[in-house]
């Protein structure tokens, strides 16, 4: 089996490339033979092994695609894109990045002679700001950001060209993962900073309150819920191809206790709050998220907030 990983060197795809390579048997993805192909625009360390080739470059460039896409793939986990923030200060580089490849690697899995396996990381910004009291199933997206309006196009893509058969499409509307080492253009960076700072004895002044809810998930969780969604059958993806996650919601507050709880008391007196409005609204203001059927296809939250800051801070 060959098995593609683009942003293969990002936060999300170090972690789900560690999995794929160090697990015998998957699910859905075959036993231990699978080759890897590991797509980004460079690799800060990474080794050759035999299950492993490297491709650096960008992947809105169709040459470097096609290099990655060598003689054809049996599954694409397509992480690349390019951030919230990033792709509303520079337009072009956000549809780029984050549409006209989507679009590419789509065309070029089109024309291989059996339908290759999708999965594809979209986002909760799909949903905007303000958004309704209850996020569900049936919820419609209104993006309010470019980001969102691109990976809401690309779900619909996505969607069709698994309706046509031409590929078998999956796609992951995911929330914001912890803990994220500090990125420019990554607007929500504060939600994995306060774990960073506070589990490691620092001070940390958090830019919205203390009651601002948001949607938490631990990458561990997220790698194992884009694991699922590649192993999902057929009784699954014929009724829906793209899906919420279950996740934690919970206040700032309530995550602040949470590493008090692990780390020592002292933790609460190391954290103040000076809110930002745009940032409250954005990624502070999260109604209940409800999504039954996603939760009996088997995907997954991290279970407790102790868990999540436990699994927020393990590597790679």
């Amino acid at each position: 089996m060959r098995i593609l990983v683009t942003g293969a060197d990002g936060f999300i795809g170090r972690a789900l490339v560690a999995r794929l390579l160090s697990a015998e048997a998957l699910p859905g993805l075959g036993d231990g033979s699978r080759e890897i192909i590991l797509l980004d625009r460079g690799f800060a360390s990474r080794s050759e092994g035999s299950r492993v080739r490297l491709v650096s470059g960008d992947i809105a460039d169709p040459a470097i695609l096609r290099e990655a896409l060598g003689s054809g793939l049996d599954c694409v986990f397509h992480l690349a894109s390019v951030p919230g923030g990033a792709a509303e200060s520079d337009f072009g580089l956000g549809m780029q990045a984050n549409l006209h490849a989507a679009v590419s690697l789509l065309e070029m899995l089109r024309l291989q002679k059996n339908p290759a396996k999708l999965v594809f990381a979209s986002t909760i910004g799909v949903y905007g700001v303000p958004l309704p009291e209850v996020i569900d199933e049936n919820t419609v997206p209104a993006p309010t950001l470019s980001y969102g309006a691109q990976k809401w196009v690309g779900e619909i893509l996505l969607s069709d060209y698994s309706r046509r058969g031409f590929i078998d499409g999956r796609a992951l509307r995911l929330p914001g993962i912890v803990a994220r080492p500090s990125a420019a253009g990554m607007l929500s960076a504060f939600l994995s900073e306060v774990i960073r700072a506070l589990s490691g004895g620092n001070r940390f002044t958090c830019p919205v309150s203390a009651e601002g809810k948001s949607w938490w998930m631990s990458r561990s969780c997220v790698v194992e819920n884009l694991l699922h969604a590649a192993a999902l059958g057929e009784e699954h993806v014929r009724r829906q191809r793209v899906w919420l996650l279950p996740v934690l919601h919970a206040s700032i507050g309530d995550v602040v206790a949470a590493i008090a709880r692990l780390h020592g008391p002292d933790v609460l007196a190391r954290v103040s709050y000076q809110p930002n409005p745009v940032l409250q609204a954005q990624f502070a203001s999260y109604p209940p998220l409800l999504c039954p059927r996603s939760a009996a296809a088997g995907f997954k939250h991290d279970g407790s907030l102790e868990e999540l800051v436990k699994r927020a801070l393990e590597g790679p």
